[in-house]
């Protein structure tokens, strides 16, 4: 499992206080490609964070895990949840695919 945490470093105070929080699961697949299931959780602090109450949830499938960075699969399962709206969804989310063709901004056939 992947756990992604979104931490806030008060140049303030000096306090570190986690504001958010996905968990990525492997669900199958093979060694070069994976199929995932991502979750976030309702909560602003790490006490309601914890509590696992879901807010949002969504899959992602056919991901080459070899090829591109563990980066990308979080961008993935934040569109794959709605966080991005059309436009984004719409675009290349790789760098391989705009090597192998695909023009930024089109939808690819």
């Amino acid at each position: 499992m992947i756990i992604v945490r979104v931490e806030l470093h008060s140049a303030i105070t000096r306090e570190v206080s986690e504001i958010a929080r996905m968990h990525i699961s492997n669900i199958g697949g093979s060694r070069q490609v994976g199929h995932y299931h991502a979750k976030t959780y309702r909560g602003r602090s790490s006490d309601q964070l914890s509590r696992g109450d879901v807010q949002r949830q969504g899959s992602i499938r056919n991901y080459p895990r070899l090829k591109i960075h563990a980066w990308h699969l979080v961008a993935r399962a934040l569109i794959a949840m709605k966080y991005a709206g059309d436009v984004e969804l719409e675009q290349p989310t790789e760098l391989f695919d705009v090597v192998n063709g695909a023009v930024p901004g089109e939808r690819a056939p």
